[in-house]
């Protein structure tokens, strides 16, 4: 055995765990911890410039690629608090991340210690598991705990509270022998798969709702081959975009009262059937339950049981993994098809590509300042079939929902059910951590990219680039039109005369003096002509000096996107398509 401090033993374990990333930021009461990582040098560290975004930046790194654990460390308090935002997006959306915090030594625990506080108690609500480690031998088997619980189930976030005295105190612990625990997922039985598969087949016009949860479990594949071999229509949530692409004959479209298309939405309602795996059925999709499940029939999977008859009931539940489910599906349609029982769905599919081909929102405008709508069809036309965006909410988000396109799993990292505004570009900057060779590309508008826009110097100081689009209308837009049904404009408009830069016109803030000011490069461009221009320059100062590039947009000041309250009710504020022309980048035209 050999003897060590507790808190080089917390590393030892990281490692042993997989970890070679985190993000934080150092304090006294981490300062053992931190330590400890200088000495074994295994595990990089990002330091944040706020410690909320440490943690957004650990989701990123967690939602980039399959099996990735981001970690955010910071003190108990008030790091620790600062990071509870990052743990409430992390476990909204199942995501696991590891937040580790510093505490007060044990003996000066509740005695009105600088920066000491229950930070347990605080998060329990958004952790799967938060605890302080109040014996030094019990912290490597917390920290195994902790990789447990997080891959287990339903992923979800975790807390450790680490006092000074207890990181600092010696142990004996053998990582030689130690070895991670078995991970526990559920899985669906033979017979279930049959029944659900046999439910399916006595349908008229199935629809498959493919959730976040097939992303989790890396089944992506899965799914498009149960779509193919029964030639069901898919219907992805935001948090599922991707498990099918989006050119993809079977993508139907997305269903919901804001990141959705009109013809996601008219295949729901026209369909008798829905399959949901690894969904939440989340209000922003559904809308009302009534309208939602009228007239059809619902089977659900999702790896936690109590999620199976939370929103509504459904005519036949499943408890699984949704790898584990899809393998089962996959191998009792195969079989049925083999002996030809499967049905002949030509017409249901044909009627839904239809859909696909017709009903579509106007992009192609040529006004100035720019509507948003046509900066998602220039990104359509100078952005690869690879790209990753990395968005979290407000009307920049919903539109580029509606109007952008996905190809794959992981290149659409959203924070679905949170939604914090700041969070793109320290999410961003996590995903780049993950994966230094892909095109990512944020996209934020205004208000977001203020709330924490000094996260761009961390990627400016660690060498993480990526291409920000950042639309500008000067309106914090989403809640400005929700407000319409209160009959005002109250506290949105964000834009200014600034004394310092009269040249914006009232936009307000002068981006670029800020980003280049954070050791970033910028570009503004205020037509439809200039972004091609623009996304070629920010490719060239990336491979040069390897620096996040902002691309402001300027936009019109009020534009009101398509949502409503109702999936049968979507409020259409702008013209629609009336032909190819209209809509040159929408991807039923591809078909």
């Amino acid at each position: 055995m050999a003897r060590m401090k507790a808190a080089l033993a917390a590393v030892l374990v990281m490692e042993k765990e997989g970890v070679n990333q985190a993000f934080g930021v150092p304090g006294a009461a981490i300062n053992p911890l931190y330590a400890a990582m200088r000495e074994r040098e295994s595990i990089a560290h990002v330091l944040a410039r706020h410690v909320e975004g440490a943690s957004h930046m650990a989701e990123g790194y967690t939602r980039a690629k399959a099996g990735n654990i981001g970690v955010c460390i910071g003190t108990s308090g008030p790091a620790g608090t600062d990071m509870v935002t990052g743990l409430y997006s992390a476990i909204a959306d199942s995501i696991p991340i590891l937040c580790i915090t510093g505490q007060a030594p044990r003996a000066r625990m509740h005695k009105e210690d600088f920066q000491a506080v229950d930070i347990t108690s605080i998060v329990k609500p958004v952790t799967k598991w938060a605890t302080t480690v109040l014996e030094p031998a019990q912290v490597p088997r917390a920290f195994q705990q902790a990789f447990h619980l997080m891959r287990s189930g339903r992923p979800g976030p975790v807390l450790i509270d680490l006092p000074f005295d207890v990181m600092m105190a010696e142990i004996e612990f053998d990582i030689e022998t130690y070895e991670p625990l078995p991970v526990y997922k559920p899985a669906a039985t033979r017979k279930q798969a049959e029944k659900a598969i046999r439910m399916l087949q006595d349908s008229e016009r199935p629809v498959i709702v493919a959730g976040g949860g097939i992303i989790n479990a890396d089944a992506s594949d899965l799914l498009v081959e149960l779509a193919e071999l029964t030639n069901t229509p898919v219907i992805p949530t935001l948090m599922g975009w991707g498990t099918i692409p989006d050119d993809h004959p079977l993508m139907a479209g997305m269903c919901g009262l804001q990141t959705s298309h009109r013809y996601g939405n008219a295949t729901m309602l026209a369909s008798d059937f829905v399959f949901g795996i690894g969904n939440r059925w989340a209000n922003r999709h559904t809308g009302s339950v009534e309208v939602y499940t009228k007239g059809r029939t619902f089977v659900h999977v999702d790896i936690e049981p109590t999620q199976i008859g939370r929103v509504f009931s459904p005519d036949f539940g499943i408890v699984s993994d949704a790898k584990a489910a899809l393998q089962l599906f996959v191998e009792v349609a195969r079989e049925m098809k083999a002996a030809g029982q499967l049905k002949d769905r030509s017409t249901w599919v044909a009627e839904c590509r239809e859909r696909k081909r017709t009903m579509l929102r106007k992009t192609n405008y040529e006004a100035v300042p720019m509507k948003p709508q046509r900066v998602y069809q220039c990104m359509n036309n100078n952005f690869p079939r690879d790209t990753t965006y990395v968005s979290t909410i407000g009307l920049s988000q919903i539109a580029g929902a509606q109007f952008l396109h996905v190809f794959g799993p992981r290149q659409w990292i959203n924070c679905g059910q949170a939604g914090p505004l700041g969070w793109t570009i320290p999410a961003a900057l996590g995903v780049r951590a993950a994966d230094p060779t892909r095109t990512i590309v944020a996209l934020s508008g205004d208000y977001d990219f203020q709330f924490m826009i000094e996260e761009l110097a961390v990627g400016a100081q660690f060498k993480l680039p990526y291409i920000h689009m950042l639309v500008n209308n000067s309106y914090l837009g989403l809640i400005r039109q929700s407000q319409r049904g209160f009959n005002m404009d109250y506290c949105v408009q964000l834009g200014f005369d600034n004394i310092n830069a009269p040249q914006l016109e009232g936009y307000g803030v002068d981006h670029k003096l800020v980003v280049e000011g954070l050791g970033c490069k910028f570009v503004r461009v205020h037509k439809q002509d200039e972004i091609k221009p623009a996304i070629e320059q920010a490719n060239a100062w990336m491979a040069e000096y390897k620096v996040p590039v902002v691309i402001e947009v300027i936009l019109e000041r009020v534009t009101n996107i398509s949502m409503g309250t109702e999936i049968d009710a979507i409020n259409e504020f702008e013209e629609l398509a009336t032909g190819p022309q209209d809509a040159p980048t929408a991807i039923g035209l591809l078909d």
